[in-house]
């Protein structure tokens, strides 16, 4: 269907043709699971013409006020209070954030922060009592394991990589000992996350 546009409903003879448009959204790399032989390089070819690649909050910090504002609209309609805002100091605060759970995160943090504050103008203290354990202000903070749901292993292993490079000051040799992993795979990891990184020991 995908490649000739044609199917045949269950229990008929005759070919039928469809105008679809097939949209696919994943958060795993195809092309290395079809290199492995864990997905159908044939499937791959035929749902891969055009690859829109939206990257993790962490990557477009600027976002975040925005979402913020757009959030807290939505919200000032749900919970009829109509003067609901966020304090710039609080927006800034928040650009900051590991959200390691991304757009969903961040929305959950913000309606739980309306939820549990009776100020209208919201400021950074009201977000900091709200926070789950799992998110912190900084992505080499010790933390608990993150509540099912709101982290991938690609994240997990991201925001791991990047404590072992603050920890070991960003000696590779030890940062991939520290790991379990060789350092061709590290370095392979740390380009994969744009991981700024120097060959010196």
């Amino acid at each position: 269907m995908l490649q000739d546009r044609t199917f045949e409903p269950l229990g008929s003879s005759k070919s039928r043709t469809v105008d679809v448009r097939v949209i696919c959204a994943t958060n795993r790399n195809l092309e290395e699971m079809v290199s492995k032989g864990q997905f159908r390089e044939d499937l791959f070819y035929r749902i891969n013409l055009i690859t829109v690649r939206l990257p993790a909050l962490r990557e477009r910090p600027g976002d975040i006020p925005l979402l913020v504002s757009y959030f807290v609209n939505n919200l000032k309609t749900i919970y009829n209070r109509p003067d609901l805002r966020v304090s710039s100091v609080a927006q800034k605060w928040l650009k900051n954030l590991a959200l390691p759970g991304n757009i969903r995160q961040l929305k959950n943090v913000v309606e739980r922060t309306v939820l549990l504050s009776s100020n209208d103008e919201l400021q950074t203290e009201a977000f900091e009592r709200n926070l789950t354990s799992n998110v912190t202000t900084s992505p080499y903070a010790p933390s608990s394991f993150p509540d099912v749901g709101t982290m991938t292993l690609e994240e997990m292993e991201y925001q791991m990589i990047q404590r072992a490079m603050a920890f070991h000051h960003n000696r590779v040799a030890k940062v991939a000992r520290a790991l379990g992993i060789t350092r061709f795979a590290l370095y392979r990891r740390l380009e994969k996350f744009g991981i700024p990184y120097t060959t010196e020991e």
